[in-house]
């Protein structure tokens, strides 16, 4: 597997961190979210010049987003009890089958 998508793995879990702390902030009073906002987005935008390196710009951001969308929802239930109804899970479900098509059948996936 290209280093890329290593880098880029990190990328989304730092970019979910991120997000799902946002939550949590209460102004300054809370500084714990805080820092992993500022840190988890940081670390995120840094992982992700280096996946654009040698991915497509076009095909790291589908990846990017579209797996942070899920997993940030995902981590929302457990966490803050957020439940999605059949809509969302269906459109979800359509996003991950679209990374699942671009990693499978693209070839500018830079594989």
């Amino acid at each position: 597997m290209n280093a890329a998508y290593y880098y880029l793995a990190i990328a989304i879990c730092s970019e979910v961190i991120a997000t799902v702390s946002m939550k949590a902030i209460k102004g300054f009073s809370t500084p714990i979210p805080l820092l992993l906002v500022i840190v988890g987005y940081g670390v995120a935008f840094w992982m992700l010049t280096l996946v654009v390196r040698t991915v497509p710009v076009g095909v790291a951001y589908a990846v990017w987003a579209g797996m942070g969308i899920v997993l940030v929802s995902i981590a929302a239930l457990f966490i803050y009890g957020q439940k999605l109804d059949i809509p969302a899970m269906l459109g979800m479900a359509l996003i991950v089958l679209g990374v699942v098509v671009i990693q499978l059948f693209s070839k500018t996936a830079g594989h």
